[in-house]
């Protein structure tokens, strides 16, 4: 079995050493054969440098690939890239900041493993969700009103509690076909390739994680709303 870690990075030189080393870590003790790969979006900072840096520790037992993307895209032009890259039988991207600790992995790839499910989630919302530093008041509310109505205006399974949790597991021929027909560059992507994966009728399944909150979001609810609602009326009349 190979695992492929995608870690999608944005000005991030102060974290991503930390990030690939408990990746790298992870897939050696617990004997994987795996590959990281580190997607520099644009960053103005040495986030690149720093990635390959920690990767060169271990790149005589596991492939690490940081790829340079020339200009800022966007966290779903990112993941996707990374994803097109990856060879892995089970792939997964996981947000940098090492929010959640990498043994939640194993929790993800039972459910893929017993074929059951195509697509795992991780959640903070699942009981069994363990929050070492939750959000404040105010993400809380933007997060509840945000899944109220996504999953309303985007015909989302309604069981799903949690879509944009940055923490995601694949078979790996799904997330391939998937992200290769991804169009949405933006933070909404997690939302397109939902719906690609519905039309499909792939099964998605969720898992609690251990999670902690990186208070330096890029994402403003209030300053990101217009972008955040074209990009879905467009996931809509796309998918």
């Amino acid at each position: 079995m190979k695992l492929s870690i995608v870690i999608p990075a944005f000005n991030e030189c102060g974290k991503i050493g930390r990030d690939v080393e408990s990746a790298c870590e992870f897939l050696l003790k617990n004997s994987f054969d795996g590959e990281v790969i580190v997607v520099d979006d644009g960053s103005s900072d040495t986030t690149a440098d720093e990635a390959q840096k920690a990767g060169d520790k271990y790149n005589s037992r596991i492939q690490i690939n940081v790829i340079r993307n020339r200009r800022h895209n966007g966290k779903g032009y990112a993941v996707r890239s990374g994803i097109m890259q990856t060879t892995g039988d089970y792939v997964m991207f996981a947000d940098s900041g090492s929010c959640v600790p990498p043994d939640n992995i194993l929790r993800g790839l039972e459910l893929l493993k017993a074929r059951k499910y195509d697509i795992a989630h991780g959640s903070r919302k699942l009981a069994g969700a363990h929050l070492v530093k939750d959000q404040g008041p105010y993400r809380h509310i933007c997060s509840a009103l945000f899944h109220w109505f996504v999953i309303r205006m985007m015909k989302l399974p309604p069981q799903l509690t949690d879509t944009q949790c940055g923490f995601k597991i694949y078979r790996g021929d799904v997330a391939r076909l998937l992200y290769g027909q991804c169009q949405t560059d933006g933070f909404m992507f997690d939302i397109e390739i939902i719906r690609r994966a519905i039309n499909r009728n792939y099964r998605i399944a969720e898992f609690p994680i251990d999670w902690t909150c990186d208070p330096d979001s890029r994402l403003s609810p209030t300053r990101s709303f217009w972008r955040i609602l074209s990009e879905l009326l467009k996931i809509r009349k796309a998918t």
